[in-house]
Formats: structure tokens, C-alpha cells, sequence
């Protein structure tokens, strides 16, 4: 996807034109009639993490505009989450009792590269048609015949 266009994207999100569709984790998740373009009907607006990962997008267009690339070129090649450690805390609960309060924090791995020229693949004129060896054999001459 470009990346001005993931960046309108996830605006759009934020102020619920479009949603992200959901695939895996479904369990709950209410349908939309936006989810349509993607082929689903179960979609959501995750605004909380559509803001963190616009200013991911937004840092990687300033780091390309440091760079002295052009932007409107640039195409996210890959783009992967991964969980980190967790936060450990503790709650306090009834009787004197104490249980873990953990966080789940992510990295977030996002590549931009410039987006290539397309080369038109030239036209091969010696065209040599491959033969599987039943053919092959057929063509051979056999011992005592013409």
C-alpha cells in the first residue's frame, strides 16, 4: 500500500469512515456495512491503535522526507507486530490477597521502500519448445527403422 495512502487510511478510521476488518479474533465483534469492501461483515474502528500507528506512518514519511525521498513513491513493503514483555504490577484483592496486573505491549516492524519502474520483459524470439521425454523418445530413431 502507498503511504499517503495508508496514512488517509487510518484518519479515516480514527473518525469512522472506513474499519478495519476482522478475520481471526471475531469472537464479539459487530458487524459493519463498511466491512464490505473487504469482503467481511465484521469490522471495527480501533482508534486507540490507528493513532499509534498513524504517527508510526507519520515518523516514517518524516524520515523519508529527511532522506530527501519522495513520499508519494514510497510503497509499505512489509509491516509486522510482534509481542514484547509485559509489564508486571500487582492488584491488591479481597482478604489480603494479591494477583499480577500485566500489560501486553507490542513492537510494531514497519518497512517503506521506493517503489520501481516497471520493466517490460523483452520478447524471446528463439523459442525452443520443451518436449517431456515420452516426446523425446518418440522422436528418436529406433534400431532397423528408416
Amino acid at each position: 500500500m502507498n503511504l499517503k495512502a495508508a496514512i488517509k487510511y487510518i484518519k479515516d478510521v480514527i473518525e469512522h469512515k472506513r474499519c478495519i476488518p476482522y478475520h481471526r479474533y471475531t469472537g464479539h465483534v459487530g458487524r459493519t456495512g463498511q466491512a464490505k469492501e473487504f469482503g467481511t461483515t465484521l469490522g471495527r474502528w480501533p482508534t486507540k491503535s490507528a493513532k499509534v500507528v498513524l504517527g508510526l506512518l507519520q515518523n516514517l514519511e518524516a524520515n523519508a522526507n529527511v532522506k530527501s525521498l519522495d513520499a508519494d513513491k514510497l510503497i509499505i513493503t512489509h509491516a509486522q507486530v510482534d509481542q514484547a514483555q509485559e509489564g508486571r504490577r500487582r492488584t491488591y484483592r479481597a482478604h489480603g490477597r494479591i494477583t499480577p496486573f500485566c500489560s501486553a505491549p507490542c513492537h510494531i516492524q514497519l518497512f517503506a521502500t521506493l517503489k520501481e519502474e516497471d520493466v517490460k520483459k523483452e520478447a524471446n524470439k528463439n523459442v525452443v519448445a520443451r518436449l517431456s521425454k515420452k516426446q523425446l523418445a518418440r522422436q528418436r530413431v529406433h534400431v532397423g527403422e528408416k
